[in-house]
């Protein structure tokens, strides 16, 4: 029986692995779970999969967590300290998919304690790739990837020579304004920018598509776990969703992953890996579909992707201040603070000004340094929004 902990719960991602190990629960003995403000979800689960501990990120919603617990034998926590805890339990597989920086530390733990870390926080590798993998060799601990894009190209790279790639190349749909024309982007409501063509995603990450960012940090992310230069990695526009990333080869050979855009084929892989089982999961005809379109994203209409690029060339704690940055005119965005393009503009001016304090990216890699560049990050991010208006 395979001991299992879940970092974000009750997000897409969590409830989609919950879906997958509920169906064969007799597998998996569940240590902890862990969520934000959906306290209901979490204890719901908790009691339904038997699992040892759950834990909620808002303190102040540890009682109301205790109350609906009360009777399960489960037990309750709270705060990003107890998060951390719940990560360190002894377990063989570990799912992080805690939204934003938050999830840096907890996954952290995790592989401290030496587990599997399945890894949808692409957060963890963008602001600190090179302490991630250190952490994970020193202590032997696996790290593997679950966007769908990373799955996708580890997929494609197996049994291959990383000498012989040439380059990689992530898909993206697009968002909710690929078709737009430029000139509207900068009224596009929130209501607007969170609904996604083909994804069924949180609000959070949502967004992130409709603006390109998720895939700027999926830059990142590539270049930080697979050690590839960041000029041989690329960006197509993928409308269908269908074809999640393509491996390049030095014989001009391209490997594709095809599959449906459905984040359980992800989960399920970094599951069972290094098997292949069933998946419940549509099974793609493809003389129905019948094309499959492909191309070059606007750099005026994805600002972000150039901003990526940028940071990958600066390397350091770059990486850091631009997710910090990122998240936070999101945040702004979201509260109807700021308008949809107002947040690259938000994310570039951060770098610019860190950039110009003496030794902060060029700080050691540690946890202590990622944390402050993060905290400088957002600070600076307010700064520059107050000062727009």
């Amino acid at each position: 029986m395979r001991r299992i902990t879940i970092l974000g719960a009750t997000g897409s991602i969590g409830q989609n692995t919950i879906d997958l190990i509920a169906r064969t629960p007799d597998a998996y003995e569940v240590v902890a779970l862990t969520g934000g403000a959906n306290i209901a979800r979490l204890a719901q689960d908790a009691r339904a999969l038997g699992a040892q501990l759950a834990v909620t990120a808002d303190p102040e919603r540890l009682s109301e967590l205790r109350d609906a617990l009360a009777g399960s034998g489960v037990a309750a926590a709270a705060g990003p300290q107890a998060l951390i805890e719940a990560a360190s339990r002894p377990a063989d597989w570990v799912m992080s998919a805690i939204v934003g920086a938050a999830g840096l530390a907890p996954g952290l733990a995790a592989l401290q304690q030496g587990a599997t870390l399945a890894l949808a926080n692409k957060e963890t590798l963008v602001c600190a790739g090179a302490l991630v993998l250190e952490t994970a060799r020193r202590h032997g601990a696996q790290l593997l990837p679950v966007d769908s894009e990373h799955s996708a190209v580890f997929q494609a790279l197996i049994g291959e020579d990383m000498a012989a790639v040439e380059r990689v190349i992530l898909t993206a749909s697009g968002g909710a304004f690929r078709d737009w024309p430029l000139s509207a982007l900068q009224t596009a409501s929130l209501a607007e920018a969170s609904s996604h063509p083909n994804w069924d995603m949180g609000q959070r990450i949502t967004i992130d598509s409709a603006s390109m960012f998720n895939k700027a940090l999926e830059l990142i992310e590539t270049k930080e776990y697979f050690g590839v230069d960041g000029d041989r990695i690329e960006v197509l526009v993928h409308p269908e969703s269908l074809v999640h990333a393509l491996v390049g080869f030095r014989d001009g050979a391209l490997m594709a992953h095809v599959g449906p855009p459905d984040m359980r084929h992800a989960i399920g892989f970094a599951l069972h890996w290094p098997e292949r089982r069933d998946l419940p999961v549509e099974r793609l005809d493809l003389a129905r579909i019948g094309q499959l379109n492909f191309s070059a994203p606007d750099d005026a209409r994805y600002p972000a992707l150039r901003l990526a690029r940028a940071v990958m060339r600066r390397g350091g704690l770059a990486g850091a201040a631009f997710n910090a940055a990122k998240e936070r005119a999101l945040d702004a965005f979201i509260a109807g603070r700021i308008g949809f393009l107002d947040m690259a503009a938000v994310v570039e001016a951060v770098l610019d000004r860190l950039e110009a304090e003496p030794g902060l990216i060029d700080a050691a890699m540690t946890l202590d340094n990622v944390l402050q560049t993060d905290h400088l990050a957002r600070m600076r991010a307010d700064q520059v929004m107050a000062s727009r208006h």
